[in-house]
């Protein structure tokens, strides 16, 4: 039976754990056991590599680079904090809002689209720029579940669709996956096609900004540490300058080296060079880092760990080849079925991009069995991939958003990002795949 299935059982478990508020971390742990058990793993076996704990252990340098590029990132943001910047960011914003809370979500969303691709510091910039505005946004009675969704938005939608930063990866890794599996196809393939799940998300973003998280919601005044004051006057210093040029550093070395720990070494020591961090403060530095990011940075390694106990068990093939018994080679019924599946597989994994190589090895020669296009293929497994993104407690684009909306406190990872993420963007994602899937042929 499907629902006996050990990825079935496992994201089950997990998000279960997750709505009724038990700890992040421990979730993915107790569902990678419950995962492993149900596939016939041992807990422990004298002499065996292939019990539970050993399993996600190796498994955990999956993420390792992006939980190096975390830590270091956040002590980038720390610098940045430091030096006022953020303030001024926030008192510019501020100033272009004037009063209007739809100004500010949307704005918010253009900003964090920046961060994918323009200047790719992904998640970084949500501790900089967003508790310096929590005041502001008090005071506009903004929804932060909406603002989640919003900076949710600006870190995926960008690199479906532009293959720039982020996005010339995640184009990359299809490109790559697809084609290996014995359907040749380009960069500009991908483009052509994924245009449509960015659309699919903008279009969840702004019916769940205007008809569920549109109303006004009041929250306490609680102080933050480099809180934005509206009546106060800010003004470069020194210090954002020397900020700023490690920002312009840290893009450049991203997008000439593709790699997030090169960019915010670099843009660290640009900030000691220019006197924005103090040679003597290097280490309190660091440690605000590692206050900042380390339990996302944790998460995300316990993550890859419980991806590799799903995948190592065996039960994702086997969810897909059930799956592909129920297909009866109606395109409809196997665009909805393929969907699903991506949805479960990436709700566990929390990764889009970890997903595309589990799903592209069966997905492709499926479509091509099938009958679809080549487009409506990319589409589908692009989808597929991104889809569980969104909603995932284990994912940084929700960990992202959160970390910042909860400086003061009052916002909750699960109800307050991920459910409505969930809602925002997963239901249009799969609408949107299904009907393009369709479209394309």
């Amino acid at each position: 039976m499907l629902l006996l299935n050990p990825v079935v059982i496992s994201v089950i478990v997990m998000v279960a754990l997750c709505l009724i508020k038990f700890n992040v971390m421990l979730s993915i742990l107790v569902a990678a056991v419950v995962g492993g058990l149900a596939a016939g793993m041992p807990i422990y076996k004298a002499g065996a590599d292939n019990n539970i704990i050993d399993v996600l252990i190796s498994g955990m340098g999956g993420n390792s680079a992006t939980a190096l590029s975390y830590i270091l990132l956040g002590a980038f943001a720390v610098g940045l904090a430091r030096s006022g910047l953020g303030t001024i960011l926030a008192k510019k914003v501020s100033k272009v809002v004037s009063g209007k809370k739809f100004v500010m979500i949307f704005m918010l969303a253009f900003i964090a689209c920046f961060s994918q691709n323009i200047v790719p510091v992904h998640i970084a910039f949500i501790p900089i720029l967003i508790p310096p505005l929590l005041p502001v946004m008090n005071k506009l009675k903004i929804d932060r579940r909406a603002v989640a969704c919003a900076l949710t938005f600006g870190l995926k939608a960008p690199y479906l669709a532009i293959p720039m930063g982020f996005g010339l990866l995640f184009h990359g890794i299809l490109v790559d996956n697809i084609s290996m599996f014995g359907m040749p196809i380009t960069e500009r393939d991908v483009v052509s096609v994924m245009w449509i799940a960015a659309l699919s998300m903008l279009i969840g973003l702004v019916l769940v900004v205007f008809l569920l998280y549109g109303k006004d919601r009041d929250y306490a005044d609680v102080a933050i540490e480099g809180a934005a004051d509206l009546e106060e006057d800010v003004h470069m210093t020194r210090e954002a300058w020397g900020a700023l040029a490690g920002c312009l550093v840290t893009a450049v070395v991203s997008i000439l080296t593709t790699s997030l720990p090169y960019a915010a070494i670099s843009g660290i020591f640009t900030m000691v060079l220019t006197g924005c961090i103090k040679w003597k403060d290097i280490d309190e530095v660091m440690n605000g880092g590692i206050d900042m990011m380390g339990f996302i940075a944790f998460v995300m390694l316990v993550a890859a760990g419980y991806g590799h106990v799903l995948t190592e068990g065996g039960g994702v093939e086997v969810l897909v080849t059930t799956v592909a018994q129920y297909m009866q080679g109606s395109k409809m019924i196997a665009a909805i079925l393929m969907l699903a599946v991506g949805l479960l597989i990436t709700m566990g994994i929390g990764t889009s991009f970890g997903t595309i190589p589990i799903i592209a090895a069966i997905y492709v020669p499926l479509c091509q069995q099938i009958g679809f296009s080549t487009g409506a293929t990319i589409l589908l497994i692009g989808v597929a991939a991104a889809l569980g993104d969104a909603g995932s407690p284990a994912s940084d684009s929700t960990l992202g958003p959160t970390s910042g909306l909860n400086a003061d406190g009052q916002h909750n990872h699960i109800w307050d990002t991920c459910v409505p993420t969930f809602i925002a963007f997963d239901i249009p994602l799969m609408i949107g795949g299904v009907i393009g899937a369709l479209m394309l042929g």
